[in-house]
């Protein structure tokens, strides 16, 4: 007599193979699908340096690699404030780079290097000091994308200083000043050239935008001190510097600016004396003499025979504006412009002996020049850009945006987005849809397989042997 062989065996075996496999895929995928993703790839970096007159700043920028409505949603990671003027020395610009461009390179991840974009732009103060060359030579030495250097437009350095749709800008150069802002009064038909569309984060801004070049504060000092020595005299009584201030001046020096190209005496002495007399009243009549107020062919305009729409919204003041106004106590919001013409008149009456007593620390050029300053940047607002007593209110006075330092650059890299292809964002092995239907699927086969098993393991152990006879 012999037993015979349980054939299910073999089947058992085979199907207990298959839970087995099903289970370690299970728990494969689930590993795989929930495995936190690398962050150190999630990231674009791109580097802007600003080439102004006298110095240049550099800024780190980075954004999601995904980006938001095809603008990348720019914040600023570091800045380098300390490359050395290279104004009297060109060829020793693409040197004084060095220290700041070794910076970035640690700042941006290695990995990232040579994507990238190292751009160099150049505002108002290059247009009249051209030392272009000089960096971009340099540039190409270091392992970024290096995308070259231009030089701004008026319209372009205005509109890359503005960046939210809901408030304008105000930005004050050493060289020029720019106002850009969205108003529902300008549509482009009266002046064109001032309009600009700019796209921020998949929508399209018609903006109004005008660069003033040579208001900007330090070219501005230059031409009202040129409308006192045109005669050639040796001595110039100046309001806008304090009682007691004594300064000798070179014409040459004044003079060497495209601003004031055309308004230097034919045989003037070699130098001049700069008396202060330290007169507010008399520094805003001066500054305004270096405005043209009358003419106009549009409807309404700022100076210059400029067209300006009616102002309209918030807006944020910053670069020159946040250097002085900070400096007088003039930023807080509930400053009115009678607080600022009171300081002011304050201020530019202080003997120049007890000012240096006072801010014993404070550079003296600086220091010398906060009366024409504030008065300057008080007389540009009021009656320039026509800000009222009410419409000064809706200044905001400020050094940074959402973190990043004011100014043309953050705008110049969020336009910049626009044009670097998103990359993929990083992502699961499958979409979540058909993570859980394998999951479901696999289970369900997982649990109908163990079913299986246990209904023969069942039988095996209820059934009895059968003999063959």
């Amino acid at each position: 007599m012999k037993e015979a062989s349980p054939g299910y065996r073999p089947v058992t075996v085979f199907v207990a193979g298959i839970a087995v496999i099903a289970l370690v895929a299970l728990v494969t995928v689930a590993v795989v699908q929930n495995k936190p993703l690398p962050k150190s790839t999630r990231y674009r970096y791109g580097i802007v340096l600003d080439a102004g007159s006298s110095h240049t700043a550099l800024y780190v920028y980075k954004w999601p690699a995904e980006k938001d409505n095809n603008t990348g949603r720019v914040t600023q990671t570091e800045s380098c404030p300390g490359i050395s003027s290279y104004a009297s020395n060109p060829q020793g610009a693409g040197d004084s780079l060095r220290e700041c461009m070794l910076k970035a390179a640690k700042w941006v991840p290695s990995s990232r290097h040579g994507e990238t974009p190292l751009y160099l732009g150049a505002t108002a103060g290059m247009r009249l000091l051209n030392v272009l060359s000089a960096v971009e030579g340099a540039l190409h030495s270091y392992p970024f994308s290096f995308r070259g250097a231009r030089i701004l437009s008026g319209p372009e350095e205005g509109s890359f200083g503005w960046g939210q749709a809901t408030t304008g800008a105000l930005d004050l150069g050493g060289a020029s000043t720019q106002i850009s802002f969205v108003s529902a009064h300008f549509n482009g038909s009266q002046s064109p050239g001032n309009l600009m569309t700019f796209r921020l984060y998949g929508n399209d801004y018609d903006l109004y935008t005008h660069s003033f070049l040579c208001y900007g504060k330090d070219q501005a000092l230059r031409q009202t001190l040129a409308r006192q020595t045109q005669s050639g005299q040796s001595s110039v009584s100046d309001p806008c510097f304090h009682p007691g201030y004594i300064r000798v001046r070179e014409y040459s020096d004044l003079y060497n600016t495209p601003c004031l190209a055309d308004l230097a005496p034919r045989t003037p002495p070699t130098n001049f004396t700069l008396l202060g007399t330290g007169n507010f009243q008399g520094c805003q009549e001066l500054i305004k003499s270096i405005f043209n107020f009358t003419q106009c062919r549009y409807s309404r305009c700022s100076f210059n025979g400029v067209y300006q729409p009616q102002l309209q919204g918030s807006f944020e003041a910053f670069s020159a504006y946040n250097y002085v106004l900070d400096f007088l106590n003039l930023t807080d919001t509930s400053v009115s412009l009678e607080d600022v013409k009171a300081r002011l008149r304050e201020y530019c009456a202080t003997p120049w002996s007890l000012l240096q007593k006072q801010h014993p620390t404070t550079k003296r050029k600086y220091l010398a020049e906060y009366c024409f300053g504030g008065t300057y940047i008080l007389t540009l607002l009021t009656e320039g850009f026509n800000f009222t007593a009410d419409t000064y209110k809706d200044i905001t006075v400020v050094r940074q945006i959402k973190g990043s330092d004011a100014g043309w650059t953050l705008g110049y890299m969020l336009n910049l987005t626009n044009m670097i292809p998103a990359e993929a964002q990083d992502t699961p092995p499958l979409p979540y849809a058909g993570y859980v239907s394998v999951m479901v699927v696999t289970a369900v086969v997982l649990a109908l397989i163990l079913l299986f098993l246990a209904y023969r393991l069942q039988r095996t152990h209820c059934s009895k042997p059968h003999k063959i006879v």
